[in-house]
């Protein structure tokens, strides 16, 4: 091989590796964007967690706010809500997973649906396990809410109690900030 077929060939190979480097970058250029459109968009990831104030929030009352499309009842029950709710059985549940995003696989004890120890405040996806309906809050046979499409009951801790919905309320990932204000997400 003669020292011009050495550089033809240093020639060729330096135009294989520019025009394979080019193809890549328009390749990357070509499919960045759609990769890119498959992230959140600006206004989802804004939603992903919001604070709620609750100062105002009176025991009894129940606040409803919209969460990723969904309402989210935060109640702050009655001493009496929290003993209906510590009262009922595990036996006499329809279901007694806890649907509890913050304690995951615990069963359907008030204590492990509550977002505070002494029960007061709970905070729950308004959404009808059935087929998505809001329930009406202090409604139905126990006292909790209660669903009119198809008359599903729920007690005063947002548990199944009779009627066509399969699951409990689903409890949302959710803390206490500070004695004001309650996060979701």
């Amino acid at each position: 091989m003669s020292h011009a077929d050495e550089a033809n060939g240093t020639r060729r190979d330096f135009l294989y590796y520019a025009t394979a480097g080019a193809g890549t970058v328009a390749a990357g250029a070509a499919v960045w964007p759609l990769i890119n459109q498959m992230n959140p968009s600006a206004d989802t990831l804004a939603l992903a967690s919001i604070l709620v104030d609750i100062s105002t929030v009176e025991v009894g009352t129940q606040l409803t706010v919209k969460w990723r499309g969904k309402p989210v009842f935060i109640s702050r029950r009655t001493p009496e809500d929290i003993k209906s709710a510590r009262d009922v059985k595990m036996s006499d549940l329809v279901d007694t997973n806890s649907e509890n995003r913050n304690k995951p696989g615990t069963d359907a004890s008030d204590v492990n649906r509550s977002l505070d120890e002494a029960g007061e405040w709970l905070v729950q996806i308004g959404v009808c396990t059935h087929l998505g309906c809001v329930p009406l809050d202090h409604q139905g046979a126990f006292g909790g809410w209660f669903c009119p499409c198809h008359g599903s009951a729920y007690d005063t801790s947002g548990r199944i109690r009779s009627g066509p919905a399969p699951r409990n309320l689903e409890v949302p990932i959710s803390a206490f900030q500070d004695e004001k204000t309650i996060k979701l997400g």
